[in-house]
């Protein structure tokens, strides 16, 4: 029998942070370098399993736009 990769995380601590600084997701887009989209950011909140470039791409738009420097652990708790 396969192992199940569980998909659905709950909503991950990047959801708490955005709501204190008040932040959407379209500020995440507008102010990452690289490409992410609307619903690259969706999943993050929620919890839906992202691969690491992109859970990268999204710490990347989370610290210039918050001005402070957090890590993946600090975001994501997978």
């Amino acid at each position: 029998m396969l192992k199940q990769i569980k998909r659905d995380l709950g909503v991950q601590p990047i959801a708490k942070i955005m709501t204190e600084l008040g932040l959407k997701a379209n500020d995440l887009v507008v102010n990452s370098t690289k490409q992410i989209t609307h619903k690259m950011v969706s999943r993050a909140v929620k919890g839906r399993r992202l691969n690491q470039k992109i859970q990268y791409r999204i710490l990347e738009a989370l610290n210039k736009v918050s001005g402070k420097q957090y890590e993946l652990k600090d975001i994501f708790n997978y």
